[in-house]
Order: structure tokens, then sequence, then C-alpha cells
């Protein structure tokens, strides 16, 4: 219950701030907006104020902001979307994606003023040294591997190893064999292949012991199938904060565009979608994760969903705010309106793909968790 209200909150916060440029925008440009809905319809709630509509729709994964005459129509209307010079509009399909980016760029701006935690590697370089509360963490669990089998989740801490002993009654008669640097977490795994491993891991402030059996051979994703690094906190002062939020998201937008391009570049010609993908499902139990670790895990995630839903969202696809960008860039060209029968069916097959692909990726994370 707690994960699912902390996702319902992370998502309200992007989709509203994501419609909320777009409404902005469309308002400076002197539009009329007939609604402004969290969710899609049908809709269970809704309150008129002013001019607009402000509503609350069944299906939460998403929102809109309707506005007069989008659609093409009342072209001769002044308060309308299609009465108004192509820049202005694009400035209000484009506004949810800048909306979204800056989100995330306060985000880290705050994050690098109070703490936010990076992998620092193994070595004893200046980053390292300046860093605290260093921690080896799994960042990836392999699907169908024995990390995934034997219940290891990402944020998890590697505490260590341990071996039956006499010496260390404290710990019920086991030494612990501690870790500080991911290769050694590496280099013991590989010592013990074919065997099996006791691995000590600390979770929402409780440690666990593991007994997991390892294959004899690594058949490419590791002889456990976690990915374990070696992070810290570190923390600026509030001037290098906001440079560096910055730069992190700049970084984190072109590691995302890089990440879907090759997921649409497999689909398109694979016909397969990346293992990692998540849906909805998949999503919230990240968050939720996320959240059990601690607000500065939650607060990296949410700007690294936000950058996802920016660059989502301005790939030139139909029904995606880049798929209009297109349209008006094609109109401009074209030097007359794309005909709204066409641009509406585009935008039908494009919305009816996304949510093919979203039921696919929730169908894979509930096989996943269960």
């Amino acid at each position: 219950m707690i994960t699912a209200l902390i996702f319902i909150a992370v998502i309200g916060v992007l989709v509203v701030v994501h419609e909320l440029g777009h409404f902005i925008v469309a308002k400076r440009a002197g539009m009329k907006v007939e609604e402004f809905g969290f969710g899609f319809p049908p809709r269970l709630w809704g309150v008129k104020k002013g001019e607009t509509v402000y509503s609350i729709n069944l299906i939460p994964f998403g929102g809109f902001v309707k506005i007069y005459g989008e659609e093409g129509e009342h072209r001769n209307e002044p308060r309308s979307f299609s009465s108004k010079p192509i820049g202005i509009r694009l400035k209000v399909v484009v506004a949810g994606v800048v909306m979204n980016f800056l989100l995330a760029a306060f985000l880290l701006m705050f994050g690098n003023y109070v703490g936010i935690r990076i992998g620092i590697g193994d070595g004893t370089d200046e980053v390292s040294a300046a860093a605290r509360d260093k921690k080896i963490q799994i960042l990836k669990v392999v699907e169908d591997s024995p990390a995934k089998r034997a219940g290891l989740k990402i944020f998890d801490e590697i505490v260590g190893f341990s071996a039956e002993g006499e010496t260390s009654p404290q710990r019920g008669g086991e030494i612990l064999i501690p870790v500080s640097t991911a290769q050694e977490v590496r280099d013991y795994i590989a010592a013990n292949a074919g065997g099996e491993i006791r691995l000590v891991i600390r979770r929402d402030s409780q440690t666990e012991v593991k007994e997991i059996a390892l294959p004899a051979k690594d058949e490419g994703d590791g002889l456990l199938g976690i990915v374990p690094a070696r992070t810290g906190l570190l923390s600026y002062p509030w001037y290098e904060s906001l440079w560096r939020g910055l730069e992190d998201a700049v970084f984190l937008t072109g590691q995302t565009a890089v990440g879907y391009y090759e997921l649409f570049k497999t689909l398109l010609l694979k016909g397969q979608l990346l293992a990692d993908v998540s849906g909805p499902i998949g999503i919230a139990n990240i968050t939720g994760q996320a959240a059990a670790v601690g607000f500065r895990f939650l607060l990296q995630f949410v700007a690294l969903i936000s950058v996802n839903l920016a660059v989502l969202n301005i790939i030139p696809f139909p029904a995606l705010d880049g798929g209009r960008a297109l349209m008006l860039v094609v109109e401009k060209f074209k030097r007359s309106p794309v005909n709204q029968k066409i641009e509406s069916a585009i935008n039908s097959v494009g919305f009816a793909f996304l949510i093919l692909l979203m039921i696919y990726a929730t169908v894979k994370d509930i096989s996943r968790i269960f």
C-alpha cells in the first residue's frame, strides 16, 4: 500500500508538472484551455474554475490539457490553438518536455546540495576520498539468475560473505568476510564457482544472510547475476550544486536518448523488446525499493523518470508531443495545415501502439515479480 501511494504521488507530480507546461504557455499565448486532466478518461471527478475544468480520470498513467481548437477546428477564432502562428503552437507542444527536464535539473541540484549517492569506483581518487558513507550496492539483478532466485534486489547493500567458524558467536558461529570494493565481491564469487556462498546483505536496516548455489561457469551474465558497485554520498555548496545538477540532467538526458534509440532499433529491426524495459508495475516496484532505501535514492529516481518522460515525449512518434511537433514542422514546409482526418488516424494508430506496448511491458513486469 505504501509503495502504491508513493508511486501515485510520484506519477502525479511528474504528470502535473508536464501538463502545467502546456497549460501555462497556452494561457500566456491567449488560448482557451477547456480541461486540465490527471489520468485519461473516463472522468471520475471534475470541477470548473473560470473557463477550465480540472479533472481526475480513471486511467492514472498520464494526463492531458485540452485546448480549444487543438484538432484544427475554429481557425478563425482568436483564442483557438489552430489560429495561432506555428511558432507559438510549437512552444505549447514542447513546453511539457521542457518542464520535465527542468524538474529533473531542480531535483538533481537539490540532491547535489543535500548529498547524492553516486558510483565512485574502487579507486582512491579525489571523488572517492571526498565521498562519505561508502557502500557496495547491487545496481542490477539479472532475470532468471541465482541472485534473482535468492531474492536479491537492486539497492541491496553487500556487507560481505560469511563462512562457518567458531570464533564469532555474536554472528551465530560465523566469521564475516567483509568487502570494501566491488572487485572483491566479483573475486570472491569467481573463487567459489560451482559451490555455495553465504552472501550477507543489508536491506531496510536489516541484515540477512543469503545462501546461494553458484553455477560452475559463467554463461555471460556473471556467476551470481548481479552488477555490484561502490557508491558514496557527495554533497556540494549551493552555488556549485546548481551547475552540477544541470550538468547531471544533461548527461542523463543524453544517456536516456541513447537508450531509447537502442530500444526502438531493436524493436523495429528484430521485433523484440529489450529485456530490461519496465511498464507501470515495474516502475512502481522500483519506486518502492528506492523509497525504502531512502529519500536521496527516491530523489534521484524521480529525476531519472522525469528525464525519461521528457525524452520519450519528444520522440517524433504519433500521439506523443514530438509527433505533434513534427506535424507542425510539416505544416510549416507545406504552407498549409495537414489534413485533420489523416493526422487523427495517425495519432490513433500511434496511441494504440503505445497502449499495446504498455500492456506488453506490464505483463512482463507481472511475470518478473510473481
